[in-house]
């Protein structure tokens, strides 16, 4: 029952602020237009620039002395003499390097074990699943 007042006084609540807002709309649509329409300033005219004058020939670069440092005077060394006379032997070719023989046969695969090795002190708990299963006999 509270929920019902309480959706009926909502919506009592809404309704007046809504009669309050388009009253106010009513008395802002009733208003006379104005007597003369307003008078709309003219725009002003836009000054004209003068034009730049582009020189043709760039002014000229400023001069600075250039310092000019004493270096002081190496000895060269002396020039390699190029041999006048051409090898007539080459130098003997490296020998090749052997090359691994590939075996026949393959090595037999290491044998699984089927069973756990027992530790002397340690007692291993029994696992259902790594044990044989039953011997099953038929009738």
């Amino acid at each position: 029952m509270a929920s019902q007042y309480s959706c009926l006084l909502l919506a009592l609540l809404v309704t007046l602020a809504t009669v309050n807002t388009s009253l106010a709309a009513r008395c802002l649509l009733d208003t006379p237009a104005p007597e003369s329409a307003p008078i709309v300033p003219t725009l002003p005219s836009i000054p004209t620039l003068p034009k730049p004058t582009i020189p043709t020939e760039p002014p000229p670069m400023p001069s600075i002395p250039i310092p000019t440092i004493p270096l002081p005077k190496l000895a060269a060394p002396p020039m390699p003499e190029i041999p006048t006379t051409l090898p007539t032997e080459l130098p003997p070719m490296p020998a090749m390097p052997t090359i691994p023989s590939i075996p026949e046969s393959i090595p037999p695969m290491p044998s699984i074990p089927k069973t756990i090795p027992s530790i002397p002190g340690v007692q291993i708990p029994y696992i259902p699943f790594l044990s044989q299963p039953p011997a099953t006999t038929s009738p």
